[in-house]
């Protein structure tokens, strides 16, 4: 046997494989797994007259990680066939362990995701260790891929079309309890010395066990597309699978084109053609884009490659929260439940325990829906101490202030806190815009001020915008990645500039929204425009939710700022409709009840009716490919000046940042993702097409045009 799998036979001819690929910290099915597993395979065939089962364990502290996507993202057009022959290759062998004549059992160990659970589900039988560490899916399809090693073949065959969806289509997650309820394993062991004697046993019980898909007489559970239940469900299912992935996503349409194209033939048939379209989608530009952002650039982040180097973790034992309203409950909810202590002051003993109250409403439902202990929240909310007094907060090594975005109020509480504070103390604003040098001048030790900004709701958004101004420090900058990590979320990292570089980025598409409005488009096309781009939600409606008077304060506070540095303020598009909405309509957003959509109490909103009486022209409409692409450039260009401008120090943090805090069409992997999947030439001069019919905004940055002609891409290596 090889190195990468130990082959060992006990004295009831029970034989246990081991994986353990060398010099990796979990398996993957790379070329040098295929060989081995393939070894291995012939082995056990050689043997099997003298073998009563087998065992495939893992020797890492996951069972198996799945395919290595180092080597998927590097494959060519030119490469489609060894792809195709090799995911074959790797099929017939798990076939063979399947059509052993013997029983064989997975004993997984921890994750069992992708790759790993598909050689798992080639197994009879499936035991796992309860915990939340052990988790069974397939997450392919968050990364534009299907699964390509028999999950599409077996899990239909498995639960039914129907019911195999959630798992392939949504890329669902498990742990062994909800597993083992799906009939995806078919059994639980409390503890890892356990597992191994368990599938032993579980191979003496079933000394004849089979693939259900093996058996005489097997059927799909609820049937083939031929069935009338599954016809009429799969009438509607394209549609609903459409309106969902607004056709930018080609993973999931794929993976159910499989599904059932493969129901409808024998196994190996099936096998094939799961192959052909995984083989498509590795190939395809948005799995590219997919695995490049969200797989390997998202993980150098959380290894902390925005991280001063040399400087010893600064874990977060005690923080302060200047301010309990939304953004500010959020923050200590979010601290809390990660086991850190929480001062929650505001200037009313009313609003810091409303602010508490949020963690409570929070807990209350998990507890509700048997996710949480009445015991664990108890101890939780008991980390939250409301308050007025700022001397409570003496004894905090972090204070992140989360009041109103003006200077003064800000300067003001900083002061007052940082009176009670250690000098080693971190001082941190969740401010969205005003930049972190400017309100570090109210505090004594500048060098300690780092912004914190948070994204709304904080319980749900997962990224956080650590923003560096002029003095602050790396032990600073350090000390805030590490309580973004402890709290669980994801850290970018920035230089200091109005609006950083999310909100920045993130005006242009609320300001070319009004700005198509303004030109006379119809604000249904607009929405409609930003849905198929890949925008989770429309431009007017995110204006409607941030409320539009909010940004007419921030174009207030950057003019007052520019006019007090003796710079021009350039006044973005769209400006003198947000204004009428405001100042005419009486149309400030959602919080008002009234913006570009109403709001009927108890009914679903719609877009106001106004629009089309004071804006909407019959002769200023434009292609809807032309409303994407105005869109998803304005962002794209602004992202690009920031990088040139090194207010985004990392193309990994612009492209993460974009997606994850502001929802950027998650299909191209990013802001500079976007430009290098257009390519640059091709960017840039759609980009000169763009100005040339909307303004000069449009016109692409000389640095930009350079590195096209240079045919260069944006990179960190």
């Amino acid at each position: 046997m090889t190195e990468a799998i130990r082959y060992e036979k006990d004295n009831d001819r029970i034989v246990t494989l081991t994986i353990d690929m060398p010099g990796q910290s979990a398996n993957t099915m790379n070329a040098a797994f295929v060989e081995a597993f393939g070894a291995a395979v012939e082995k056990v065939e050689a043997e099997k007259d003298d073998i009563a089962g087998v065992v495939i364990a893992s020797a890492k502290k996951t069972f198996f990680a799945g395919g290595d996507l180092g080597e998927l993202i590097q494959a060519k057009a030119e490469d489609a066939k060894s792809l195709f022959e090799g995911v074959q290759t790797m099929k017939s062998y798990l076939r063979r362990i399947e059509t052993l004549g013997k029983p064989v059992v997975a004993a997984i160990n921890g994750a069992a995701l992708g790759g790993g659970f598909e050689l798992a589900l080639a197994c009879h039988g499936r035991i796992a260790v309860a915990g939340k560490q052990t988790q069974i899916g397939f997450p392919e399809v968050t990364l534009g891929l299907l699964p390509g090693g028999g999950g599409v073949v077996r899990t239909v065959r498995l639960l039914g079309i129907q019911n195999a969806m959630p798992y392939l289509v949504e890329g669902r997650k498990v742990d062994p309890d909800k597993a083992l309820k799906a009939g995806l394993i078919h059994g639980v062991v409390g503890s890892q010395d356990e597992l191994i004697s368990s599938a032993k046993e579980w191979i003496q019980d079933n000394p004849n066990a089979k693939a259900p898909w093996d058996e005489k007489g097997f059927k799909i559970p609820g049937g083939t597309p031929a069935s009338p239940k599954t016809a009429q469900m799969l009438l509607i299912a394209p549609a609903i699978l459409k309106g969902k992935t607004k056709g930018v996503f080609p993973a999931p349409e794929a993976i159910m084109a499989a599904a059932v194209e493969g129901s409808q033939v024998d196994f190996e048939t099936a096998t094939r053609i799961e192959s052909r379209y995984f083989v498509k989608l590795v190939l395809s530009q948005v799995a590219k884009n997919m695995i490049g952002t969200f797989w390997f650039q998202l993980n150098e982040l959380n290894a902390g490659a925005s991280r001063p180097q040399g400087i010893d973790k600064q874990p977060t034992t005690k923080v302060g929260i200047l301010g309990a309203g939304m953004m500010g409950a959020g923050i200590a909810y979010a601290s809390a439940t990660c086991g850190i202590e929480v001062v929650l002051k505001d200037i009313s003993t009313e609003a810091a325990n409303k602010g508490k109250g949020y963690t409570e409403k929070l807990l209350a439902k998990r507890v509700q829906k048997g996710r949480m202990a009445q015991e664990k929240m108890d101890s939780i909310l008991s980390l939250i101490t409301p308050t007025v007094n700022a001397e409570d907060l003496q004894g905090c090594d972090l204070i992140i202030e989360a009041v109103f975005e003006d200077q003064a109020l800000k300067a003001k509480v900083t002061q007052e806190a940082e009176a009670q504070i250690a000098p080693s103390a971190v001082f941190a604003s969740n401010t969205s815009t005003l930049p972190i040098t400017g309100l570090a001048e109210a505090a004594k030790r500048p060098e300690n001020f780092v912004g914190l900004h948070f994204f709304s709701p904080v319980d749900k958004m997962q990224l956080v915008e650590i923003i560096v101004g002029e003095k602050t420090n790396d032990e600073t900058l350090a000390k805030a990645f590490d309580y973004v990590q402890q709290i669980k979320k994801t850290p970018i990292v920035v230089n200091d500039s109005r609006g950083f570089y999310t909100s920045r980025i993130f005006g242009t598409f609320l300001s070319e929204g009004a700005a198509m409005l303004e030109e006379g488009v119809n604000p249904a096309s607009i929405e409609a425009g930003a849905l198929q781009a890949g925008m989770p939600v429309g431009p007017l409606a995110v204006s409607d939710e941030v409320t539009l008077t909010l940004g007419q304060h921030v174009r207030a506070e950057a003019k007052k700022a520019a006019e007090a540095a003796g710079e021009v303020y350039q006044e973005p598009p769209g400006v003198k409709l947000v204004d009428e909405m405001v100042d005419v309509h009486n149309r400030g957003g959602k919080a008002s009840g009234a913006g570009y959509y109403e709001y009927p109490e108890g009914g679903k909103k719609f877009l106001w009716p106004g629009l089309y009486e004071h804006y909407v022209k019959e002769d200023a409409q434009i292609p809807l490919e032309d409303i994407k692409e105005r869109l998803l450039f304005i962002f794209a260009l602004e992202a690009a000046r920031t990088y040139d401008e090194n207010v985004v120090r990392s193309v990994r943090d612009a492209n993460v940042g974009s997606i994850f805090g502001l929802g950027f069409a998650p299909w191209s992997g990013g802001t500079l993702q976007y430009i290098n999947q257009y390519g640059l030439r091709e960017f840039v001069g759609r980009a000169r097409d763009l100005a040339a019919r909307y303004g000069e905004r449009f016109n692409p940055p000389a640095f930009l045009v350079d590195m096209a002609e240079k045919g260069q891409t944006f990179s960190d290596a």
